[in-house]
């Protein structure tokens, strides 16, 4: 039997038309704080069961980090019954999200304004590809495009003088995911003061836009500008995991101090005490690449080991590199209980996260594994007064 949520959005139910990266992520983490998330597919699935290795049909490696705590319902939406039970769904959901384009919501008469007709403090989240209220509103997006369009693969350019290029990473598809969780809490705590519901657009190209301004805008902040775009600290083609003499490792001296002790430690005190492109900040971030050329130097005089005892014991910030299989073997991380081990019912022993926010008083939990295709489907649609009949017709067409 599921053990009951005790997150803080215990007794929320999230209806969840979602696929892919972006929106699962996102309510995945709301998953994890307690709420009941109904993930509606269709009978092919979210294609991202198919991403990756599997041991068990359906159950590929990047749908099992993005889908615990949620029960999967196949529906057939082109029929009467399945959409009869959207509609229950939609009724008994405080939050409909999903991050269908909106053509495809009115087409099958679930844009806003139809739930709202059917639950009327609803919380709508949208996540768009770009706001509904520009020229690009509509088009599809994905990943690779948002980053390309939001500056981020320009960074790579200014940075190593080449081609821009994508971050090794689904980056776009997660911090947007992280804006459309966050809007979904405070569109919940607006119901929970106003009782009122709303809809919420969430798009991509925005949110990863802000998030990769935040220090990029730089020069152009001001107008007229005071310098170029892009943070040269961040930008700085000898900003890296310096090589030490049997690996890599992250050093970050910060204040004026440590700047100071780390010179000294690695034999060379004239560098902070002599040379005045390093004496301030302000400096120190006007000629950050010729610092971290000489960082480099010192840092390949030592083990990463005993770089790690010696800035320990100095209160500089460091961390040895890790691959990411060291990553998996973590001793914090596994301290923690971070990183573990569960037992999934079909797919068996697998590698599993925590949610990575602590709550003292509403415990964030992993109850439910992710779902197999239609694992719930029954069970849901019994919930919703379907039965007989009736209901064997729907499971036999799911």
């Amino acid at each position: 039997m599921t053990q009951p949520a005790a997150g803080p959005l215990s007794g929320v139910t999230i209806l969840d038309l979602s696929t892919v990266v972006l929106g699962p992520y996102a309510t995945q983490l709301l998953g994890d704080m307690g709420a009941e998330v109904i993930k509606v597919e269709t009978g092919a699935g979210d294609i991202m069961r198919h991403a990756g290795p599997s041991p068990a049909p359906g159950m590929g490696a990047i749908y099992m980090g993005l889908n615990r705590n949620k029960k999967s319902v196949v529906l057939d939406l082109k029929s009467p019954s399945g959409m009869e039970a959207m509609r229950r769904l939609a009724a008994r959901s405080q939050v409909f999200f999903t991050n269908v384009r909106m053509d495809g919501l009115r087409r099958m008469g679930l844009a806003y304004e139809d739930v709202r007709a059917l639950r009327e403090d609803v919380v709508y989240v949208h996540c768009a590809g770009y706001g509904s209220n520009g020229p690009y509103a509509g088009k599809p997006a994905y990943d690779d495009l948002i980053q390309a369009g939001s500056g981020v693969a320009d960074l790579f350019a200014i940075r190593e003088g080449g081609p821009p290029r994508y971050m090794p990473a689904l980056m776009a598809d997660k911090v947007s995911g992280l804006h459309a969780a966050y809007a979904t809490l405070a569109g919940l705590f607006a119901l929970a003061r106003t009782g009122e519901g709303q809809f919420i657009e969430a798009p991509m190209l925005e949110s990863f836009t802000a998030f990769n301004l935040v220090e990029n805008l730089y020069g152009r902040t001001f107008i007229p500008p005071l310098a170029q775009m892009a943070y040269t600290r961040s930008v700085s083609a000898n900003r890296m995991p310096y090589p030490t003499r049997d690996g890599f490792i992250g050093i970050m001296p910060y204040s004026d101090a440590q700047w100071v002790t780390f010179f000294e430690i690695g034999g060379r005190p004239e560098i902070m005490t002599e040379d005045p492109r390093f004496s301030t900040y302000a400096a120190r971030t006007q000629n950050i690449a010729a610092l971290y050329q000489l960082v480099a130097e010192v840092a390949a005089t030592r083990t990463t080991g005993e770089w790690l005892e010696l800035l320990a014991k100095a209160d500089i910030p460091s961390m040895r590199c890790n691959t990411l299989e060291e990553v998996l073997e973590d001793p914090h991380l596994r301290a923690t209980g971070f990183l573990h081990e569960r037992q999934h019912p079909v797919v068996g022993p697998y590698v599993a996260m925590e949610h990575p926010v602590r709550f003292t008083g509403t415990p964030a939990d992993i109850r439910l594994e992710p779902p197999t295709l239609g694992q719930h489907t029954r069970e849901v649609l019994e919930g919703l007064g379907f039965a007989g009949d009736e209901l064997e017709a729907m499971l036999s067409a799911s």
